[in-house]
């Protein structure tokens, strides 16, 4: 497989067959990520692309989800995406799913129709990145877009059918707006009532604005239990009807596996134990 740079893919995406068919993504200019410092979007070109399906086709029989990278690949234009997606239906018959990420301002350019016809080729998830439901905190860390849009790009996406999957960040608001930040992600996710959801704690990236805002002392992230006050606070504020609200990745201080909202209140009792001793985090 031609994969390029460094590869990032969700962490549900582990046992699936990676398939880059762009480079980057369009945007990356939030102080956070340094997820793609060594590439700028780019369209990769479409033999290559055929060539990756075939290469699977010949040695991942055995696996049965795709994911497009790298981080936008939705924004590729809609018949460029509709071709891989009929030759992933084409050559391998035996995958069920195909998941991207995708952005608010990639996903805007595409119409309902369009985001139905994916659905129609194969595509079954997509992975939005709220980051925050505090306008103040999305500014602060350029990401290009507002509560609102993600919003309704994210209800567009369920409502042609697809699966939503929103990440949001514990601590990126700092010490300073660290239960606004927890408050208003709960809201706006109230508001998405999305399929899934996932929390990571924040990871400050050696080059990145953000570590060398730290640096600079114009931002304070908060400590490990502190972090934990925050994700209590967030899921204190929830009420999401039918969700699956993960908080399993690997920089999360406490994590858990939740449906809601069934799950809810067991989950508020052990962040409480962590909150009062009983159990380390």
């Amino acid at each position: 497989m031609d994969l390029q740079g460094t590869v990032i893919r969700p962490p549900s995406e582990a046992g699936s067959i990676l398939l880059q068919v762009s480079l980057g993504c369009t945007h990356n200019k939030c102080t956070f990520c340094g997820a793609y410092p060594d590439k700028s979007f780019t369209i990769k070109d479409r033999w290559t692309v055929s060539n990756d399906i075939r290469f699977a086709a010949r040695n991942f029989r055995h696996i049965r989800k795709v994911f497009l990278c790298d981080g936008d690949a939705l924004s590729l234009p809609q018949k460029l995406v509709e071709s891989i997606l009929m030759e992933i239906r084409e050559t391998l018959p035996w995958v069920t799913r195909v998941a991207s990420y995708g952005s608010a301002n990639g996903l805007r350019r595409k119409s309902d129709a369009e985001l139905r016809r994916l659905r129609e080729l194969g595509l079954g998830m997509v992975y939005m990145g709220l980051e925050s439901g505090d306008d103040v905190v999305l500014a602060a860390m350029n990401k290009g877009c507002d509560v609102a849009s993600i919003v309704k790009q994210g209800k567009r996406i369920m409502g042609a059918g697809l699966k939503l999957n929103v990440t949001v960040i514990n601590g990126l608001g700092g010490r300073k707006r660290s239960l606004t930040h927890a408050r208003e992600t709960a809201r706006a996710l109230n508001r998405l009532q999305p399929q899934q959801a996932a929390a990571l704690s924040l990871m400050l990236i050696p080059g990145t604005p953000l570590a060398q805002a730290q640096k600079n002392g114009e931002f304070e992230l908060p400590d490990p239990m502190e972090m934990v006050i925050e994700l209590r606070e967030m899921v204190a504020g929830l009420a999401l009807e039918r969700s699956l609200f993960l908080a399993n990745h690997s920089s999360n201080h406490m994590p858990f596996r939740a449906r809601m909202p069934r799950d809810r209140e067991n989950v508020l009792r052990t962040l409480d134990s962590v909150l009062d001793g009983r159990i380390a985090p």
